[in-house]
């Protein structure tokens, strides 16, 4: 089945049948519509629906404050909402050209860490199901739910927790999370390694993964591919690396590569990648003790909201408070473009400001959206059994493809 790669045989019109795959369908996962073109169980063509959830987030962002979009952009890529809420607020950032604390950026890297290894147990332990290895799925979701644990620990939210805030963060981390993060650091990597004696060198995994969605370096590029597929493929481009932000240049890390870009090499990266955060996550909680309690949100009143009980008390404060609520932030006019290395690769907000309270444009450059318009040509030729493990491996969120 891996070698597979048939060149369907044309007979007559009436041999060829359309299917919907979604957008209901198990392997979607959500609201994913695909619409496939099948002679017996070989797909000829496979179009994809990009947008089919029409949300219009970019056009509602413009009807918006700058700090309003923060929550709309929690339902991007909902499985690490939290590296959504960093990149947006980084791009905002930018554009103010200002910058937030030191704990608070310890605490975005921390936060976006563990948000990386939540989308990949996501991403692994969903396509090992829709392949028929259910049990690796129980290992992993256990993990994941210890990091939503973590999750409301720091933004009061499990799924969407719009954490952020423009120059900072909603709060700072309570004295229980510390704990919890250890014990996470000490069982997650056991999880992973249980995973991988499940699934690396299972028979039936490598048949229904090795050779399946192989892609070229050349390709993968040429169809603006990111994160972990891209570097699936053999190209080690990381922006945490190739563009560091949030300070990621002081963190040791690797970035893992594979080499022939199918669904075998996405596993096998996403799993290293895990391990990379760990050591990332272990190294923030290290600086996060050496920096010791402190702000993590600017002191700007014209930028932050000032803390409660000044507004209570001092009238300065008090203005403050309703100039930023009611008129926004003084935003200076220019356009900007900012891209974090999220889950799923580049992460990319193109804001333009026309100094109103609300952005006359913004644009979100999503991964999903290159990888998923790829699907066609990954899929054609093949059975109908590749293309869900095909588009697993891709880990497509539909919320990203939004247009």
């Amino acid at each position: 089945m891996a070698e597979l790669n048939v060149e369907p045989t044309r007979t007559s019109d009436s041999d060829r049948m359309i299917v919907n795959m979604g957008p209901s369908h198990p392997v979607t996962h959500g609201t994913l519509h695909i619409v496939l073109e099948l002679e017996g169980e070989i797909i000829v063509k496979a179009t994809p629906q990009i947008g089919y959830l029409h949300r219009g987030v970019e056009k509602l962002g413009e009807n918006l404050t700058y700090q309003q979009f923060i929550p709309l952009t929690d339902r991007l890529n909902y499985c690490s909402s939290l590296m959504n809420n960093v990149g947006y607020t980084l791009a905002v950032e930018k554009l103010l050209g200002i910058q937030d604390p030191p704990r608070s950026r310890v605490l975005r890297v921390l936060c976006s860490e563990l948000a990386r290894i939540g989308d990949h147990l996501v991403c692994i332990g969903i396509n090992a199901v829709d392949i028929g290895a259910f049990t690796a799925f129980l290992y992993l979701f256990k993990e994941r739910e210890t990091i939503y644990d973590l999750f409301e620990m720091m933004a009061g939210q499990r799924l969407h927790s719009s954490f952020t805030r423009i120059g900072g963060l909603f709060r700072d981390i309570p004295a229980e999370f510390e704990p919890l993060c250890e014990q996470f650091l000490e069982s997650c990597p056991r999880a992973v390694d249980e995973m991988e004696r499940l699934l690396t060198h299972n028979p039936i995994w490598a048949d229904r993964t090795k050779g399946v969605g192989a892609i070229t370096p050349e390709n993968a590029i040429s169809w603006g591919y990111t994160g972990p597929c891209l570097r699936a493929a053999g190209v080690a481009q990381d922006l945490r690396v190739a563009q560091p932000y949030l300070d990621y240049e002081t963190y040791d890390f690797d970035v893992p590569v594979g080499t022939t870009g199918d669904v075998y090499d996405r596993y096998l990266v996403r799993t290293e990648e895990m391990r990379q955060s760990f050591r990332i996550v272990r190294q923030c909680l290290a600086k996060l003790k050496e920096i010791g309690p402190g702000p993590v949100i600017i002191d700007d009143y014209k930028i932050a909201l000032p803390p409660k009980e000044k507004v209570y008390t001092r009238m300065e404060s008090l203005i403050h408070h309703f100039k930023l609520i009611m008129h926004g932030i003084d935003m200076p006019v220019g356009e900007v473009y900012s891209a974090t290395e999220a889950a799923n690769g580049e992460l990319g907000f193109y804001l333009v400001s026309d100094g109103t309270k609300a952005p006359y444009r913004i644009h979100v450059r999503p991964p999903c959206f290159p990888i998923f318009s790829s699907f066609d040509e990954q899929v054609k030729g093949r059975l109908i059994a590749d293309a869900v493990s095909i588009l697993g491996a891709m880990n497509i969120i539909a919320g990203e493809l939004d247009r």
